[in-house]
């Protein structure tokens, strides 16, 4: 934090993230048919706006300048993964076993000790974290309290044993 500037209260969140996509029907195949978002407004044939419930979206699709276009290579800036922050577990395996049966490859699924999660891309490159978080209270802490992350391999059949 530079000196001088005040914090952002406690509250703030990302609201939502906009993708430049290639084919807007294949995005919206991904986040709708795989992944459960449902489609709360759509632009003609060049946008669509995603959510998860009654929010107007958290997810914004466009081809207003990428229709067509190929995927960012692996070694350029941009965006590294938009993350998913599903409510609970159960959830999170229910996702799970939809991209499984869709035939959906994972990068990675690692367990962090504060959340679980599963890593991917979308059918434009751009990489997904799906995740749940676990309570705060359970979360790995340092003699003198401070946070301590692991990236441990995270149980994926146990994971899918929530929804079966």
């Amino acid at each position: 934090m530079s000196t001088g500037t005040a914090p952002l209260p406690a509250g703030t969140r990302i609201g939502h993230v906009h993708l430049k996509v290639a084919d807007l029907e294949r995005a919206i195949g991904f986040y709708s048919g795989v992944l459960g978002f449902i489609v709360t407004q759509r632009l003609g044939s060049s946008a669509a706006f995603l959510s998860a419930g009654d929010y107007h979206h958290h997810i914004g699709l466009n081809t207003w300048h990428s229709r067509g276009g190929p995927a960012p290579a692996p070694n350029m800036t941009g965006l590294y993964h938009t993350a998913i922050l599903l409510p609970d577990r159960k959830s999170l395996a229910a996702v799970l076993r939809r991209v499984l049966e869709s035939g959906i490859a994972l990068e990675g699924a690692a367990d962090h000790g504060v959340s679980e999660a599963i890593y991917l891309r979308d059918p434009d490159g751009n990489g997904v974290e799906l995740y749940r978080d676990r309570p705060e209270q359970d979360w790995p802490r340092g003699a003198d309290g401070s946070l301590q992350m692991v990236t441990d391999p995270l149980d994926l059949q146990d994971l899918l044993a929530e929804v079966e």
